[in-house]
């Protein structure tokens, strides 16, 4: 790992303030309906997520923002991240995201001196663009000069790491199940580079239903610890 690739993994901390701790996308429904219960469960739920929702969306969108600053396509990049939230059906989910968002454009700002990310800000504040962390992401990555799989592949880790972290909170899990999902999902993720490097822009906005029907049903939860 050089430099500017140890740099850009700081971000996939979970601890990295995101907001990402409040937000469950939807596995807190699954959990007060008894359908995630322990490690195994929850791994065959984490599974469908990385290589359903994740796959066609915010890991299909880093690297086609990726590939429209190559060719210094600005106007694309904005148009993802408009994508990028629209989409997103369930009201709790897509607020969720574009605050998380927002706080990555703000925190990385503040790290890297990355003109375009000034630019995002500022779109952001102008209502011309949501934020999104796979956007942020994209733009770091390329201006760190980090290659685009690495970049997928950091941010995949990332998403799914801050879940691991929620699910030991939400069941609760013990730490070292937690650790033992992140080593065993390692093949799954260069997997799931591997997909979105072979996917086309059509393929862009396949989620699976239960999912969305879960994030949808979570603000409907009497009781929760997670904002969506």
């Amino acid at each position: 790992m050089d430099k500017q690739e140890l740099a850009l993994f700081q971000l996939c901390d979970s601890n990295f303030p995101t907001g990402a701790f409040s937000h469950s996308f939807g596995l807190e429904t699954y959990i007060q309906e008894d359908k995630i219960t322990n490690k195994e469960t929850f791994a065959k739920w984490l599974k469908v997520y990385l290589s359903e929702q994740l796959l066609y969306t915010d890991g299909l969108a880093c690297r086609l923002a990726y590939e429209a600053l190559e060719k210094k396509d600005i106007d694309t990049v904005w148009e993802l991240d408009r994508k990028l939230i629209v989409q997103i059906l369930p009201r709790e989910t897509r607020e969720g995201t574009y605050r998380m968002g927002e706080c990555m454009v703000d925190m990385v700002k503040s790290l890297y001196d990355a003109p375009l990310l000034s630019t995002y800000q500022q779109e952001i504040d102008k209502k011309n663009a949501f934020g999104h962390s796979a956007i942020v992401f994209a733009i770091i990555a390329h201006y760190l000069a980090v290659s685009k799989s690495t970049m997928i592949l950091y941010y995949l880790y990332s998403s799914i790491s801050s879940l691991v972290q929620n699910v030991v909170r939400g069941i609760p899990l013990g730490q070292t199940a937690g650790q033992q999902i992140l080593r065993d999902f390692q093949p799954l993720l260069y997997d799931v580079v591997r997909g979105i490097e072979n996917l086309s822009e059509d393929d862009f906005g396949a989620v699976a239903p239960g999912l969305e029907m879960a994030q949808m049903n979570h603000e409907r939860l009497h009781i929760r610890i997670f904002m969506s």
